[in-house]
């Protein structure tokens, strides 16, 4: 093997182990697994873990019989320095399953590192292995290490893949029945898509172990249907759920007729999700039966996890820290339950008495009281669901593990989502944009900020951040389910071109205008008149679909007089078979109904509404919106999808070194106006060049070094900020006016430290911003500048990164966009160098998570050029979401 550097120094107490080390992270199963750094306390723990490993384990991993770790081996196994030195453990409740270590190697000066893990027998083909070697790749990243080297047995072909199908450029070598491996430790395409399509596969499968157990014990069950623990039992025994339930009751023999036991773990049978409905305090005991038990999974139906526990973070840290630590996870607290309707599985996990039929939408809810109400409503239009998740507090499952699972799930055609707050936006952001190009979502959000009640910046973040990931974004219940009934039953349009066929003049004249208002294309409505009959509708539908001028097909049936319905519903049915192939969406308002009316469903197996049913409105104004919002998802659907592009001229190295620099010596604070400028020019982006001055002479020495013309401005931040330009002298051509600039502004702000600027080339002003926003993540932000302008609020937003056609968006976003156009008075000015200084700043954003914020106040925008004349950034901690690096859960 490759010697390692001689260490004769390996410390007796190791300095403390680096925190963001820690993580719970998924096994390929879905387990949960614990990941963090190895300490001398593990000696014990790693001898047990040693010990169990088969010699055929042993063997591939030490090349020969090797039954104890020696002292001096485990003294250095668990001793290290977290730098030349790492270890990483995989535990399971107080058990090591899984090591990995990296040591440096002298090579030269080379930054190289020897690396090599061992997983336990057990856990073998959990894909443990690959989540050990990214987070020793990402601990060697930060230690500065550029390649790693290991040496494995030509015969141990399971590690051989392990380095192969991590996305590595490996180099190989062979000497005897020895494999040598080198790869630097980049992060590539092939690896962060390799790592992403890993991370979507174990979080599905995490959801579907929670949606497809084979056995559910409820915990806290009661005879009373009016309690948590009796009405969630009746559900389970009252379905046709297809594997056994467990009562869980220390006080009863029997539950419902079912037999009772007094904790989980004596039930005999294997239990594969526990239902919990019991108060917090008793949440400890039931924990540790759970976990003795071996339970995939909890549904936390109790509230009341909101206050301190005995450690510290609150009682619902707590609960899901020690469900993870034993390969749980939880949804809850505060939930409603969860739902399968796949007749395999039939599983009603919920305390919603009524549920809808089978479907293919699968729903998202973060509120507990809201969700019964959302099943009752469903059930009410019609409309089938595949699966339901109430997660109510979300302290684990979230809504970006449930877009993974319905992403990779055949049974799911359409995602509906209520989001009360968004856990990790950038990735929510991500997982949207792909699940999206597939499989719409619709999603409603209260708007609700982390930290202060919803303003219009918050609406207009949504709204955009929505647009761009390609979400369907209504603003109430009934508009999500609009829409629903639209996508999961029908085709999406080719175009915004509709037909309106009707029975009177003035409801078809009402539709013609909603859709109009929504910015669709409607002719001259079909009237039938108030004595149409069912074969007067056959024939005007079928035309309007088989015209190549219509893209989809609005049919308003509001009978004067009561008249049997079923012929009506007959003809419209038979008018969508007729052309089968249209691919043209129907839509109607029959008498009022909303969701799937039964006389217009297409029956499948179970009777159950399927593809090609027909959705109805209460109006027209309804059915007019819901097609306009489904039009705008069909046209981003159809946009070929671009990738996030780093523009050249990047300093990735410089930038970092900078930053930690800076961050070391205050741990987060505003930059310097020069710290900034030179933080940006590891970017490629340029502030218009400026000296700071502090008397008259240096103005004007800065001035002369510059070339005129010059302008002068105040520093600080109020009058820098003033629309009035109060604190700023332009077109400054002679050292006497930059002389009397200085004494004015000095006497105006009292301040002595003035910018001297080269005066830019003239243009339209702009506003770039980035923030980090509690909220929504790091969003940037663009308008154009002007005191109306902000008042008004016109601002356009994306989630970083920015692909090329998103920066292009963004710059074209604002109401105000027309101007950088060009009108009778200013000349079209360059939005392409704006859209490269928004991907630029993405970039910079990409790679610093300690960036919290940059604004460049104003860019002047011109023929040729973007120009920024005032930049200031600031950094702080890393948000404890940042969606990059290896794997983990949030």
């Amino acid at each position: 093997m490759t010697d390692p550097v001689d260490t004769p120094d390996t410390p007796a107490v190791p300095p403390p182990p680096p925190q963001h080390w820690f993580a719970d992270v998924l096994a390929s199963d879905g387990g949960v697994v614990r990941l963090r750094p190895i300490t001398p306390d593990d000696a014990e723990a790693m001898q047990e873990f040693h010990a169990a490993l088969s010699d055929r384990t042993r063997y591939l991993r030490y090349f020969g019989p090797y039954p104890r770790i020696s002292p001096k081996d485990l003294y250095r196994t668990t001793h290290v320095d977290y730098h030349d030195r790492v270890g990483l453990v995989l535990v399971l409740g107080t058990a090591i399953v899984a090591v990995g270590r990296y040591e440096l190697l002298d090579r030269d000066g080379r930054r190289s590192a020897e690396v090599a893990f061992v997983v336990a027998d057990a856990h073998q083909g959990r894909g443990l292995g690959s989540i050990l070697l990214e987070h020793l790749a990402g601990a060697a990243a930060e230690n500065k290490i550029e390649t790693f080297v290991a040496e494995v047995l030509a015969e141990n072909t399971t590690m051989v893949t392990v380095f192969r199908d991590a996305g590595y450029q490996v180099e190989r070598s062979r000497d005897g029945s020895v494999l040598h491996l080198e790869f630097a430790i980049d992060p590539t395409e092939a690896l962060l898509s390799v790592r992403d399509s890993r991370e979507r596969a174990s979080e599905a499968r995490s959801v579907g172990n929670l949606l497809t157990p084979r056995s559910v014990a409820v915990i806290g069950a009661t005879p009373s249907t009016g309690r948590v623990g009796g009405a969630v039992l009746n559900n389970l025994l009252s379905g046709v759920f297809q594997g056994p339930v467990f009562p869980v009751n220390p006080n009863r023999r029997a539950v419902r007729g079912v037999r009772a036991y007094a904790t989980v773990r004596e039930i005999p049978d294997e239990v594969d999700l526990a239902v919990v409905a019991v108060p917090p305090e008793a949440i400890g005991s039931v924990l540790d039966d759970c976990m003795a038990k071996g339970v995939k999974g909890l549904v936390v139906l109790t509230a009341g996890f909101n206050t301190t526990g005995v450690a510290g973070g609150t009682a619902e840290q707590e609960l899901v820290a020690a469900a993870r630590g034993h390969g749980m996870r939880v949804v809850g607290p505060s939930a409603l339950g969860i739902v399968n309707t796949d007749p395999d599985v039939a599983l009603n996990a919920t305390l919603a008495s009524v549920l809808p039929s089978r479907g293919r939408i699968g729903f998202f809810c973060q509120s507990g009281p809201l969700g019964a109400a959302i099943l009752g409503e469903a059930a009410a239009r019609n409309l089938g669901l595949s699966t339901f998740v109430s997660a109510g507090d979300r302290a684990d499952v979230s809504g970006n593990d449930l877009l993974q699972y319905w992403d990779t799930d055949p049974d799911t055609d359409v995602v509906l989502l209520y989001l009360e707050s968004f856990g990790n936006p950038r990735k929510f952001s991500r997982i949207a944009r792909r699940v999206a190009r597939t499989k719409p979502i619709v999603a409603v959000s209260s708007g609700r900020h982390a930290t202060q009640p919803a303003g219009d910046m918050d609406r207009s973040i949504v709204r955009d951040l929505f647009a761009q990931a390609g979400i369907v974004q209504v603003d109430s219940i009934s508009e999500l389910f609009d829409c629903a009934a639209l996508l999961g039953y029908q085709p999406l349009p080719g175009g915004s071109r509709l037909a309106v066929v009707g029975n009177s003049a003035a409801l078809n004249w009402l539709a013609v205008d909603a859709a109009q208002s929504e910015g669709l294309t409607v002719g001259d409505p079909v009237n039938l008149g108030p004595q149409a009959t069912p074969g007067a509708y056959l024939d005007a539908t079928v035309a309007a679909l088989q015209s190549a001028d219509i893209d989809s097909v609005l049919v308003v049936f509001a009978p004067p007089v009561p008249l049997p319905m079923a012929g009506f519903a007959d003809a419209i049915r038979e008018a969508a078979a007729a052309v089968p192939d249209s691919g043209k969406p129907i839509l109607t308002t029959f008498i009022a109904e909303q969701g799937i009316p039964h006389l217009l469903a297409v029956r499948g197996a179970g009777a159950t509404a399927v593809r090609g049913s027909i959705p109805s409105y209460p109006d027209p104004e309804r059915a007019a919106r819901a097609l306009a919002r489904v039009r705008r998802y069909a046209e981003w659907r159809n946009r070929p999808a671009s990738q996030v592009m780093r523009p050249d001229g990047i300093d990735t190295e410089r930038a970092r070194t900078l930053v930690a620099q800076w961050m070391a010596e205050s741990g987060g604070r505003r930059l310097t106006d020069l710290e900034t400028v030179e933080l940006l020019g590891c970017y490629g982006i340029s502030v218009v060049e400026f000296r700071e001055v502090r008397s008259a002479d240096e103005a004007v020495a800065a001035a002369e070094e510059l070339g005129y013309p010059v302008a002068a401005k105040a520093t600080g931040e109020l009058w820098r900020r003033r629309p009035d330009l109060t604190g700023v002298r332009l077109d400054l051509w002679r050292p006497e006016a930059v002389r009397q600039a200085y004494s004015d502004l000095v006497e105006l702000c009292g301040d002595p430290v003035l910018h001297i600027q080269k005066m830019a080339t003239k243009g339209v002003g702009c506003v770039l911003r980035v923030q980090d926003d509690p909220s929504f993540g790091s969003v940037i932000e663009f308008g154009l500048s002007g005191l109306i302008i902000e008042l008004l609020g016109d601002r356009a937003y994306r989630a970083l990164p920015l692909t090329a056609d998103e920066a292009t968006a963004l710059i074209d976003a604002p109401r105000a966009a027309p101007l950088l156009s060009g009108t009778p008075a200013s000349p079209r000015v360059d939005k392409a160098a704006l859209a490269e200084l928004a991907q630029r700043i993405s970039a910079l954003f990409d790679d610093l998570p300690h960036m919290r914020e940059l604004s460049f106040d104003p860019v002047l925008a011109s023929t040729n050029s973007a120009e920024i004349l005032y930049a200031r950034g600031r950094i702080g901690p890393e948000p404890s979401r940042f969606d990059t690096g290896p794997r983990r859960l949030g």
